[in-house]
C-alpha cells in the first residue's frame, strides 16, 4: 500500500487530463484507481463511423500546456498517422481515433492502477481507498472522476432484459437480432441517432425512432453557441445567482445535448437510399413522443407513447433505450458522505475551483469532476474544457498558479464591468 499526495478515482478523460498535467507538480505523486482491466473509453459505444463532437485541438492538455508530451498532435505524429488523418479531411475526427489517443496517453502516464474496483472511500486523518475488503491506497487529497452510466426512467426500466436494452449492448446483441423484425430506438439524442445509424448500416428495415422533443434537433455548433464552451463564460457563471445560473445552463442544452448535423445528414441520406432500394423508408421518425409505459411478453414488446394528438402503441420485437445517462455515485462511506455539503436539490456543492464543501481538516480536500453542470455549465460533462478544469484543480491544490489559463480575447459581453 502506498500513500499519495492525490488519488483520482476513475481513469477516464477527466482524470487522465489531471494526471497528465500533474507532472508539473513533481515530486508530488498522483495515482488513478480504475476498475477496468485496462485503458478503455465507452468501448461499447464505438459504433462504426461515429465521430467526435469536439475539435481534436481540445485534447487532454493543449489549451493550458501546448508543448506537453501527451498532446493529440504528438500522438498523431508519433503513431505516423498525422498525414493520413489530415488528408482524410474529417470535419470531426473518428471517435475510435480519440479512444486510441486516450489509450496511448494512458500507457505513458505510469500512475494508473487498473483492475482496482474501489467499493469504499473513508477518511481518518487521510483518505483511504478500499477494494475487496482491503485498503489499496491512501492520500491527502481526493479527486472523483467517475463518469456516468446509462439510465432508463422507472416506467421503462422494468422491461430491460431480452427485449429491451441500452445502446451499450447493441453491438453484442446484433448477431441475435433479425433485421426484418420491427425494432425501436427510444431517445432523440446523439446516442439514439448513432444507434439508428448502426441499425441502418446492418440492414434493418423496420426501425422506429421515438424522441420527446418536437423534432430531432441538431446541435448548435455555431460561433455564439461555442462561446459557452470557454473559460471566460465559466468564470461569468460563477458570479450569477444560483437560480439564474441554472436557468441559463438549461437554456444552453442544444449546444451539447443534441445531434450533430453530420449524423442527422447520414441518417436521412441512408434512409432515402433504403427507400430507393426497398420501396419504403427503413426508418420511421416519431418526434414529440413521450414513451410513458412499456410491456414485454414472450412474443415482443409494446411501447405506450403520448403524442400531440393522443396515445398510441408501438408493437415491436426489440427496443434500444437511449434514454440518457446519470452520474455514477461515488463510493463514499456513510461517515464521509455525511461530512459533504449538498445544495437544495441534494446535489454536491461544487465550488468555482471544483472542490467540494466538506467538514474536514485543513490539508485534505475533495474535488469532483463531471458533477457541476449547473455551476460550471454544460462543458463540465463535455471534453471541451478538460485541461482548463485540470489546471484549475491543480492551481487550487497547490495554492499557486502552476498553469496560466488565458482567455482574454472575447467579443461577447455577458455582463458590463
Amino acid at each position: 500500500m502506498h500513500h499519495y499526495h492525490t488519488v483520482g478515482v476513475g481513469a477516464g478523460p477527466a482524470n487522465l487530463s489531471l494526471a497528465a498535467l500533474f507532472e508539473s507538480a513533481a515530486p508530488h505523486q498522483i495515482a488513478l484507481l480504475e476498475r477496468r482491466p485496462g485503458p478503455a473509453w465507452h468501448p461499447d459505444l464505438l459504433l462504426s463511423g461515429v465521430r467526435m463532437q469536439t475539435s481534436w485541438l481540445k485534447d487532454l492538455v493543449s489549451f493550458v500546456d501546448p508543448c506537453h508530451r501527451l498532446s493529440f498532435l504528438n500522438y498523431m505524429v508519433t503513431t505516423g498517422r498525422a498525414w493520413g488523418l489530415l488528408n482524410a479531411q474529417f470535419d470531426f475526427i473518428p471517435r475510435q481515433e480519440y479512444a486510441q489517443y486516450l489509450r496511448w496517453a494512458s500507457e505513458r502516464l505510469g500512475c494508473i492502477q487498473y483492475d482496482t474496483d474501489i467499493d469504499r472511500i473513508s477518511f481518518d486523518g487521510g483518505f483511504a481507498y478500499h477494494a475487496g475488503g482491503e485498503v489499496v491506497a491512501t492520500s491527502d487529497h481526493l479527486v472523483l472522476g467517475l463518469g456516468s452510466k446509462p439510465y432508463a426512467p422507472p416506467e421503462l426500466a422494468g422491461v430491460l432484459g431480452d427485449r429491451a436494452f441500452f445502446p451499450e449492448e447493441l453491438t453484442a446483441r446484433l448477431p441475435q437480432l433479425d433485421p426484418a423484425e420491427p425494432i425501436a430506438v427510444v431517445g432523440g439524442g446523439q446516442t439514439g441517432a448513432e444507434s439508428v445509424l448502426e441499425l441502418l448500416g446492418r440492414g434493418f428495415t423496420r426501425i422506429s425512432w421515438l424522441g420527446r422533443r418536437p423534432w430531432f434537433q441538431p446541435m448548435d455548433d455555431s460561433p455564439p453557441g461555442n462561446d459557452f464552451y470557454r473559460p471566460a463564460y465559466v468564470r461569468f457563471l460563477q458570479d450569477v445567482p444560483q437560480e439564474t445560473r441554472r436557468r441559463l445552463v438549461d437554456d444552453h442544452v442544444l449546444t451539447g445535448d443534441a445531434i450533430t448535423p453530420g449524423t442527422l445528414r447520414a441518417i436521412f441520406q441512408a434512409n432515402y437510399d433504403g427507400m430507393l432500394r426497398h420501396g419504403e423508408y427503413p426508418v420511421t421518425l416519431y418526434p414529440e413522443r413521450d414513451v410513458v409505459t412499456a410491456e414485454a411478453d414472450g412474443d415482443g414488446l409494446t411501447l405506450h407513447a403520448v403524442s400531440p394528438v393522443g396515445r398510441e402503441e408501438h408493437r415491436l420485437a426489440h427496443a434500444v433505450l437511449a434514454t440518457g445517462r446519470q452520474p455514477a455515485e461515488p463510493p463514499l462511506d456513510p461517515e464521509l458522505r455525511e461530512r459533504i455539503e449538498l445544495d437544495d436539490a441534494g446535489e454536491l456543492m461544487v465550488e468555482s475551483d471544483y472542490s467540494l464543501r466538506w467538514k474536514g481538516p485543513d490539508g485534505h480536500r475533495i474535488f469532483a469532476l463531471n458533477r457541476s453542470r449547473h455551476t460550471h455549465g454544460i462543458p463540465d460533462a463535455n471534453l471541451t474544457l478538460l485541461p482548463v478544469r485540470s489546471a484549475t484543480v491543480i492551481n487550487s491544490l497547490f495554492e499557486r498558479e502552476i498553469f496560466t489559463i488565458r482567455d482574454t480575447s472575447v467579443s461577447t459581453r455577458w455582463k458590463v464591468a
